[in-house]
């Protein structure tokens, strides 16, 4: 994936940006990457590589993020090309790359892992320039080694990948897409075989929904989020990018503190949340009890316009979080946020949220649940200037969420 190159504190395109025909300053609007220096930093992650799920029925969820999220098949793995235990297909949209993985036979380590946790994301990819690198900074630091380096190779080159272990059963494969100074050309990885898929879009459909992954949050265990920011700035040498805590992010009812870390160029973004002690059970108790642990709880969805791409989704089904006409028509909300680029009432038809800090303004709106836990959903971003995650928006979602958890007899 990577012919990036990096000089200084320029920054340029992944192979796969390149490929989605995005451009520097849109990935700057999209997911607010930043300018940095990787000779400096002891841990260089390019960006993300892949989002791999483990799912109940990989056949259907590749089926549903097809014909409901705009993605595109374009490679597989199973019992056809010699892996007996499961099947993997690996859809994309603009730069991100989804892998959803479901058990075939009996044996499969995948049944275990969904029967403890349902649907959700095992492993958190990430491309890196030199894996080798990584793995040594990885040990140094004190991290657990999951796979030693090693070279993955088919007709279509080599691909260098190795992992460590993260939060829970939650896993950062590493994979150096460039080794020995040739770029891999295979769809995905070596074992995987191109493939496409029958499903036609409906007319009217966009090319597609999204654009780009601009974070994904990982939900830990009460006492733990702290060590787990040290654990990305000691290890992999991330950034801390932002703090809630307190009224900031708590309710009536519940409380929840999040600390964000990214690494050098922005790309990769994880704001990491724990339950605070509250009235009521948070959002994150709920997580936590139902995925079986720590995991990633939702990842973030980059657009250019959201308005077209919820339109979209709800064609298609997906049901969003809802927002209550108050939170519109605050005389004070509408104060803070001033102009954005289109009317509030149109925001406020699709129930889109809008927060506005010292560098710009963003959109934002999450779904409900993907699967039958209360666990991973989705959120779709819409950035303006605004580096933040949406702190004004925070009671509003929380109390949201709140009534969705009431509903299911949880909070």
């Amino acid at each position: 994936m990577t012919d990036t190159t990096t000089s200084g504190s320029r920054i340029d395109l992944t192979a796969t940006e390149r490929e989605a025909n995005l451009d520097l300053e849109q990935l700057k609007q999209l997911v607010g990457l930043v300018d940095y220096d990787e000779s400096t930093d002891p841990f260089p992650v390019t960006g993300w590589d892949a989002i791999v799920f483990v799912v109940g029925n990989a056949t259907q969820t590749a089926h549903y993020y097809q014909s409901a999220w705009g993605m595109e098949l374009v490679a597989y793995s199973g019992p056809e090309n010699g892996v007996r235990d499961h099947k993997a297909y690996v859809l994309k949209s603009g730069s991100i790359r989804f892998v959803v993985k479901g058990a075939v036979t009996p044996d499969s380590p995948l049944i275990a892992h969904h029967a403890k946790h349902g649907d959700g994301v095992v492993d958190i990819s990430l491309e890196v320039p030199d894996v080798d690198v990584c793995i040594e900074q990885a040990r140094r630091a004190g991290a657990t080694v999951v796979q030693d380096p090693e070279n993955l190779t088919d007709e279509h080159g080599t691909v260098r990948v190795a992992a460590i272990a993260t939060y829970g059963e939650t896993r950062h494969s590493l994979v150096q897409r460039v080794v020995d100074g040739v770029t891999y050309d295979g769809p995905y990885l070596p074992g995987y075989q191109p493939a496409s898929s029958t499903f036609v879009k409906r007319d009217g459909a966009p090319k597609r929904l999204f654009q780009a992954l601009d974070h994904i949050v990982g939900n830990v265990e009460l006492g733990r989020m702290d060590e787990w920011v040290t654990f990305y700035n000691r290890v992999m040498g991330f950034v801390n990018m932002a703090e809630f805590i307190g009224d900031d992010i708590a309710t009536d009812y519940s409380a929840l503190m999040s600390k964000v870390v990214a690494n050098g160029n922005h790309r990769v973004k994880f704001p990491l949340n724990e339950p605070a002690i509250a009235k009521k059970k948070s959002q994150i108790d709920e997580y936590l009890e139902f995925y079986g642990g720590p995991g990633a709880q939702h990842l973030a969805l980059a657009t250019n316009d959201i308005l077209r791409t919820v339109d979209e989704l709800r064609k298609e089904g997906v049901e969003f979080l809802d927002t209550p006409d108050a939170y519109y028509e605050d005389p004070e909300m509408r104060a803070r946020i001033g102009e954005v680029r289109v009317p509030i009432e149109e925001l406020q038809k699709r129930k889109i949220l809008v927060d506005r800090d010292e560098d710009g303004y963003l959109l934002q709106i999450f779904t409900r649940p993907l699967g039958d836990r209360p666990t991973v959903f989705f959120e779709i971003i819409e950035r303006h200037g605004s580096l933040g995650f949406g702190k004004g928006n925070f009671k509003a979602l929380f109390e949201s969420i709140e009534r969705e958890q009431d509903k299911r007899g949880n909070l």
